[in-house]
């Protein structure tokens, strides 16, 4: 079976619940990816908006690499966070066209950039960087990419017509994004379901998963398979 590594993602918050969540609008979160599906089924979604730079993931690990944290950076700024103040810097929201469902994250990340070492400079602020000022930056910076993320996922919802939202990738194991997904959908009268966290990251249970749907819908692959390093959903 020839298995899409990002549509598994989206099946994930699945795994485990005896009836599957569908409609939904899938918001899949990771290090590589950040996109938007409207998933019908396990193997009906269809892509609604991505990342036009940065994959929320991969600005999680840059700004740790700013900021003297350890890799991988979204537990490590979750953990920072846990100390800081959200509101202590004003970090911008990019939700792009008033239609959009793609994303960038490119000017939050240039913006932490910044506030660590001073406009338009790219060094020499980190050594005077205190503890709570560090835990400040974290604790803003994450606020404002699952800002973002909720605000994308809600427009999602209102242009597809979706009554859920399921979450799913790496970044999905993220206690705060999880908790702002859960209570904004239990204020709109939403369904969410986020993927249990062993199945947030990559993991072989989300591949299998998916496979089994292939399997008895009889979509085998022929033997000359390869793989590919992009989605093969466009």
């Amino acid at each position: 079976m020839a298995v899409d590594h990002v549509l598994a993602h989206a099946a994930s918050p699945a795994i485990g619940l005896p009836e599957p969540p569908w409609p939904a609008v899938g918001l899949i979160v990771s290090g590589g990816h950040t996109s938007l599906y409207r998933v019908r089924d396990f193997l009906d979604i269809e892509r609604l908006g991505a990342t036009l730079d940065d994959a929320a993931g991969e600005a999680f690990d840059k700004v740790a690499m700013m900021l003297g944290l350890p890799y991988p950076g979204g537990p490590a700024i979750e953990r920072t966070a846990a100390g800081g103040d959200p509101e202590a810097f004003a970090f911008p929201r990019t939700l792009l066209d008033r239609d959009s469902l793609d994303f960038s994250f490119s000017g939050v990340k240039t913006a932490v950039l910044y506030t660590i070492h001073g406009q338009g400079r790219t060094t020499g602020g980190l050594e005077s960087l205190t503890p709570q000022r560090r835990a400040d930056i974290c604790a803003s910076f994450q606020r404002a990419v699952v800002d973002v993320l909720v605000a994308k996922a809600l427009r999602a919802v209102a242009q597809t017509g979706a009554d859920g939202v399921v979450l799913g990738g790496g970044v999905a194991a993220n206690k705060g994004l999880r908790a702002a997904l859960a209570d904004v959908c239990a204020d709109r009268g939403l369904r969410f379901h986020a993927a249990p966290m062993p199945y947030c990251v990559d993991n072989g249970a989300m591949i299998a998963a998916l496979g089994y749907h292939l399997f008895r819908r009889g979509t085998l692959a022929a033997l000359d398979l390869t793989a590919y390093a992009s989605s093969m959903l466009k």
